[in-house]
């Protein structure tokens, strides 16, 4: 099972159909995946299903559906325990952004945070898990692929918001603020806090 998330509505992608899914079960047939994230899309559903017989195969079957845009981010931490976000579209958010051709995750990774962040020293800790969003880029709809990896840095010096990126504030958080800015962010940055 996977959960691809449409604005903050989940999109499940299951071999299991759920016995009360009230008419959102909906096959992997190119048409009906479209249909499924238009109705999420535009809040006509909560939630909604994607069925395909073989659970190994769900993954690699959405993707032939949508056109894919692979990303890398980073879950930054300080010598102080505090977290790396940033705010951009209203939205608490951590580093993040697409990969470039030839270009490895991890290096990705760590290149997004630098240039949206102006932090240096970084140390890729462990890979943290993959996240999945749909967003619509120039009128259709596509899914971005996050990889995210748990990254320290003995960083001090000044953090500089990456504007032409739409970034308005970069911002070191402990606890209380993570906790706080986490009520103004996206689903797929909270479960990377309920892991850590």
């Amino acid at each position: 099972m996977y959960k691809v998330f449409v604005n903050e509505s989940p999109l499940i992608l299951t071999n299991k159909p759920p016995k009360n899914a009230n008419g959102s079960l909906f096959s992997m047939e190119s048409e009906a995946v479209l249909e499924a994230i238009d109705l999420l899309a535009k809040k006509k559903r909560d939630v909604a299903y994607l069925f395909h017989p073989d659970e190994s195969k769900l993954m690699e079957v959405f993707k032939h559906k949508l056109p894919v845009v692979v990303a890398a981010g980073g879950f930054v931490t300080n010598s102080k325990g505090k977290v790396l976000f940033i705010y951009r579209n209203e939205k608490w958010d951590l580093p993040k952004g697409k990969v470039d051709k030839g270009e490895s995750i991890e290096r990705a990774a760590i290149r997004e945070v630098e240039e949206e962040t102006g932090v240096t020293d970084l140390t890729i800790e462990r890979f943290m898990r993959t996240t999945y969003h749909i967003f619509r880029r120039n009128g259709e709809y596509a899914l971005k692929v996050v990889h995210w990896f748990a990254m320290s840095t003995p960083f001090k010096g000044t953090l500089k918001a990456q504007r032409e990126e739409g970034i308005m504030k970069v911002k070191w958080k402990g606890p209380k603020k993570s906790k706080k800015a986490l009520e103004k962010s996206y689903f797929n940055i909270r479960v990377l806090f309920e892991e850590d």
